[in-house]
């Protein structure tokens, strides 16, 4: 079963210096990191980030799908756009990192996740969250 939400959520940041490589731009890396608060943001979005955090079962990355489109400098306001899909077992993450004055796209991923169990065992997705995917 393939199940994508339209809805797309939003989060806001400004790249810091303490980000910025040699190049004096965002390091490859922090646009995973950028990606990752995303995700968590999405979760307090939709009022769950409390049971994400009690649950049993824990939301774990498999798989990274990334494209960068355009570099990233200091103090660029951008927003990371999410999109959620299932694609069972996993839950699909879509996000678009957006410099949020110039519009230009900095970089697209598809972040597949997967929840596990207390025992490491891959598990179902919890239905609380199935509603919004």
């Amino acid at each position: 079963m393939n199940n994508s939400n339209q809805r797309t959520y939003f989060y806001n940041l400004e790249a810091r210096g303490y980000e910025l490589d040699s190049y004096n731009h965002v390091n490859n890396a922090v646009y995973l990191n950028y990606m990752e608060q995303a995700r968590w943001d999405f979760f307090r979005q939709i009022n769950l980030l409390s049971f994400l955090n009690e649950s049993q079962k824990k939301l774990v990355v498999v798989g990274i799908d990334i494209r960068y489109k355009k570099e990233i400098k200091l103090f660029d306001k951008l927003v990371i756009e999410t999109r959620i899909e299932t694609q069972l077992p996993y839950l699909v993450f879509h996000h678009r990192i957006v410099n949020s004055e110039t519009k230009m796209l900095a970089a697209r991923a598809k972040v597949k996740t997967l929840f596990l169990d207390e025992n490491k065992i891959p598990t179902d997705i919890p239905k609380e969250i199935l509603n919004y995917a």
